[in-house]
């Protein structure tokens, strides 16, 4: 389904209908002019619960971060918001574990262990804000809820927050209390490492911007048929060879060892968990032109750069292949501390569908074999999803029974139909990346629709949460990467977190355009839909 044509216009340097910090365009009021600060409720996504009321807090040359308790995990996220707060407003914010009842404050209630977070009100990723004018006050029961508190803060204060130099302020947070959980454990992001390959930089960068949503899964599609992105030491060819292609017939790339821990470390310092994907048992022309023996003929096929699907298969009743899956999975899965494990599953078209059965099943065994819960697409449905799967959606209609069923069955959903959540669709046929083959989609339609009722048939508390995948074909670097994804990704993370009640298009869409300012301050790139009403005009 995604084998369309890359767009002509893929090599340009600038993008049409793009917003960077470049532009001449007019953003928030200028650091120093602004006349209220920004309303609790006005931040993405939308808080679950708001009560203003009070006098506004202020940031100053004599604020400090308190980090009651001493606790060293609150130290680290005080250093993180120090970091953030140092370079735009000019002062020494230093993070102090001395007792006192002013400035910014992180609280981790109890002592963050986990049985003590799933029993609290706030849940393991909630928080807490209290804005007083002596004191911003964010507490939670881990350090996870900490940094969302601590996002939110962020988006509450004027964009030139995000400048790396002085910028005149004033830096005032309104008064009240927000009190905030997600609406569903799973809010994701999906980039597509394969079609295209993206650096560890490129990666970091990535994950900076889902967290300032509250996003809390990086999936990472490593394998397809273009390419192979991690080191296996047990099958050494299948980087060193295999990840020496991409689509376009450029050099590909991946990621060692040591690379792939690093994304970890990051990731986790900012509260997202890795969910590596090895696709099987189709999209693996790569590990096929890799390994000879890994065909049903003996005889390995040419690296591929094209854009084409369905075409590739493991050869089911070879005995090597699943000393070749287990190999993979127990590797990738020594390394990734996360419980998930994804083993795509989509497309397999040139698998027969007693084969695909069989193979699903196994390599199902596999991934509990090595202590993680598999995900896998939809397609899983169709074969016999082990107990405690994990199928992620990414039709257009939700009226796949197959997948009704199996959610009645247990089965867990993740929704990311692609005419809603996929963010390599183009906006309109103008876009000169993306594809169209499940529609163009506005920033509008990928945010006007409810995960917990989308997939008719399926009960509501089957909805594990939900993801926007990024697919590659069309993307060769960051600035790609941006301007599809947003302004879109924003609205994916909000149907993920926040109470079905708050969603609405109208005063999201007004939410929304208070973040562009915020995005070329971050020196980012985007799409300046014209459904929204950036500052400036437009939409």
């Amino acid at each position: 389904m995604r084998q369309l044509l890359l767009c002509a216009a893929l090599l340009a340097t600038a993008l049409p209908g793009s917003f960077t910090a470049a532009a001449d365009q007019p953003a928030d009021p200028p650091a120093g002019q602004e006349q209220q600060p920004r309303p609790l409720d006005q931040v993405i996504p939308a808080p679950a619960s708001v009560r203003a009321g009070g006098a506004p807090f202020s940031i100053g040359e004599r604020t400090v971060i308190r980090v009651p308790g001493a606790s060293d995990e609150a130290r680290r996220i005080g250093g993180q918001l120090a970091a953030l707060l140092r370079p735009s407003t000019g002062y020494e914010l230093p993070v102090t574990a001395r007792p006192g009842d002013d400035g910014i404050q992180l609280k981790l209630l109890r002592d963050g262990a986990g049985a003590d977070a799933r029993k609290s009100a706030l849940g393991v990723e909630g928080y807490r804000l209290k804005v007083s004018p002596r004191a911003a006050v964010i507490s939670a029961p881990t350090g996870t809820g900490l940094f969302h508190g601590i996002q939110t803060l962020r988006q509450l204060l004027p964009a030139q927050v995000e400048s790396r130099t002085e910028q005149p302020g004033p830096w005032r947070v309104a008064g009240g209390t927000i009190t905030d959980t997600p609406r569903y454990a799973y809010g994701g992001a999906m980039l597509d490492v394969s079609r295209h390959f993206f650096g560890v930089d490129e990666v970091k960068r990535y994950i900076d911007q889902l967290a300032l949503y509250k996003i809390n899964k990086l999936h990472l599609h490593l394998s397809d048929d273009q390419g192979w992105r991690i080191a296996i030491d047990s099958w050494p060819r299948l980087a060193g060879y295999g990840g020496g292609s991409e689509v376009g017939g450029g050099p590909g790339g991946f990621y060692t060892k040591a690379d792939y821990r690093e994304i970890l470390r990051y990731a986790a310092d900012r509260r997202l968990t890795v969910v590596p994907e090895i696709d099987m048992p189709g999209h693996t022309n790569a590990a096929l032109a890799s390994y000879a023996e890994l065909n049903c003929d003996g005889v390995a096929p040419p690296r591929y750069t094209g854009t084409e699907v369905g075409f590739s298969s493991l050869c089911v009743p070879l005995p090597v292949t699943y000393d070749f899956v287990d190999d993979v999975v127990r590797e990738l899965a020594a390394m990734t501390p996360g419980r998930y494990l994804h083993i795509g599953g989509d497309e397999a078209h040139s698998t027969s569908h007693e084969d695909y059965v069989a193979f699903m099943e196994r390599a199902q065994k596999t991934v509990a074999k090595y202590g993680k819960t598999v995900i896998g697409w939809h397609q899983l449905t169709g074969a016999e999803p082990a107990e405690g799967a994990v199928a992620q959606y990414w039709g257009t209609t939700g009226e796949e029974k197959e997948v009704a069923e199996a959610a009645k069955k247990g089965t867990r959903l993740i929704l990311s139909p692609a005419n809603r959540a996929y963010l390599d669709m183009q906006y309109n046929e103008d876009t000169p990346l993306g594809l169209h083959w499940a529609g163009y989609v506005e920033a509008e339609q990928s945010y006007d629709w409810d995960p917990g009722s989308y997939i008719k048939g399926a009960p509501g508390d089957a909805v594990f949460g939900v993801e926007a995948p990024l697919w590659s074909e069309t993307l060769e670097n960051s600035r790609h990467i941006e301007f599809m994804a947003f302004p879109r990704l924003p609205g994916i993370a909000e149907l993920g977190w926040s109470p079905a009640s708050t969603h609405d298009w109208n005063a999201y869409r007004v939410r929304l355009a208070q973040q562009g300012p915020r995005w070329d301050e971050l020196g980012m790139e985007y799409w300046r839909s014209p459904q929204v009403p950036w500052p400036g005009g437009g939409g």
